[in-house]
């Protein structure tokens, strides 16, 4: 009996947490090299999802702090969940064959092997046997920092994010990679680190890396340099982590209260137009369709309420029967509209749909069937008249920040 108690925990609890799969592959350039997948919590109780990618370099030291950061943000809800490729690096002299280069600063022998290695053999076997989508990130440490940076000398590079923490750079590229991404018209992300502590060669070339970015007129991508006072070479790497990370991804956050005073509370309309730009934008940021989160449904609707812009109600009840349908939480905004313009038949008769619905949180049917009673008898008021409060009460609420 214990034995499959044990058994039947060990099953749950595989569901419940990351799943890290040692991986091996034959490959034509370089023989055998292993790494390691981690998929997501959500991987095995979710086949319908697909995942971004994020592929670390010197997988052996920086994985155990990049699924950390990872896992935290994905508890929050603040980062999304991701598929992790840890390549195995740190044996012998590979890490430096890895990233060999010539004179000229270009990837050579077994540098340029293993450059075409991660585009040519190791993401077609990734990409065969998980549900990804196209949006990869790529992130290494000194010499696999710089390495990295190769990828943008293509025309159609194969990353959308790139994490360069106290880079070791070839010959020119200081140069060579604000020139490439002057001319980028794909969306990119670029984010480097250094430390105050580091070797001279490597913050004088990444301080000139940046000087250039920072000169290019009109960029397309988002960049982001962090120069941390007192962090050593190995300390930044700490410090650099979830600032990347979260640079890649803001705006992919649920709606502060930051955000709800400073821009939402100060819109004279369009309140359901901002929370519909908001979830477009990161399908067109990042490839992965999102269901808009209840919180933000709920902040908007406070925002409507508190700046009486009742008619928003009706397209923010059209976008959560879109996203929820057969749920409470579109007829709950259309009769909230009616309760509030006067129109009490209507609402009532609104209210009362919900009997034949789903609930959702706290919008149940016995709540929506008491905001009805609540109206019965009261007379339909002209459009121009203030509509009276109803002692009800409301699930409406302002974002709140999140409790530690």
């Amino acid at each position: 009996m214990k034995t499959k108690l044990f058994l039947f925990a060990l099953l749950v609890s595989s569901c419940i947490f990351a799943q890290r799969t040692p991986e091996t592959i034959e490959s034509k350039k370089l023989g055998t090299r292993t790494f390691t997948v981690v998929t997501p919590a959500s991987y095995a109780t979710s086949p319908e999802k697909s995942y971004p990618t994020l592929l670390i370099l010197d997988g052996e030291y920086l994985l155990d702090p990049f699924e950390g950061i990872l896992k935290y943000g994905a508890y929050w809800d603040d980062l999304p969940e991701m598929i992790i490729i840890a390549v195995n690096q740190n044996y012998g002299e590979t890490r430096f064959a890895d990233s060999e280069f010539d004179e000229a600063g270009f990837p050579s022998g077994s540098g340029a092997n293993f450059f075409e290695f991660i585009g040519q053999e190791l993401y077609p076997y990734v990409d065969k046997k998980y549900r990804t989508i196209p949006f990869r990130m790529v992130a290494g440490h000194d010499t696999t920092a710089g390495f990295l940076n190769f990828y943008l000398y293509k025309d159609n590079p194969i990353f959308n994010a790139y994490i360069s923490l106290a880079p070791e750079m070839a010959p020119e590229m200081e140069k060579r990679v604000a020139e490439r991404l002057s001319k980028m018209t794909k969306p990119l992300f670029y984010y480097q680190a250094t430390g105050e502590g580091d070797l001279k060669e490597i913050n004088e070339k990444a301080a000139e890396l940046d000087a250039n970015i920072k000169a290019i007129p009109n960029a397309t991508f988002k960049y982001q340099n962090d120069a941390f006072k007192g962090a050593s070479h190995y300390s930044l790497v700490a410090k650099a982590i979830p600032n990347a990370i979260y640079f890649i991804f803001d705006g992919y956050q649920p709606i502060s209260m930051v955000e709800f005073q400073d821009k939402i509370l100060k819109l004279d309309a369009g309140y359901t137009d901002y929370l519909v730009a908001k979830y477009d934008e990161l399908e067109k940021r990042f490839g992965f369709k999102m269901k808009p989160r209840l919180s933000d449904f709920k902040a908007i609707e406070a925002a409507i309420m508190k700046n009486k812009g009742y008619n928003d109600l009706l397209t923010l009840s059209d976008y959560a029967n879109k996203h929820y349908p057969k749920t409470t939480l579109g007829t709950y905004h259309e009769a909230l509209y009616y309760e509030k313009t006067g129109n009490y038949k209507r609402a009532i008769k609104t209210y009362q749909r919900a009997f034949t619905q789903e609930p959702i949180r706290e919008i149940t049917k016995d709540f929506m069937l008491n905001r009805a009673e609540a109206l019965k008898g009261k007379p339909d008021k002209p459009t121009e008249e203030a509509p009276a409060e109803v002692p009800a009460e409301t699930p409406t609420e302002e974002p709140t920040e999140k409790k530690e």
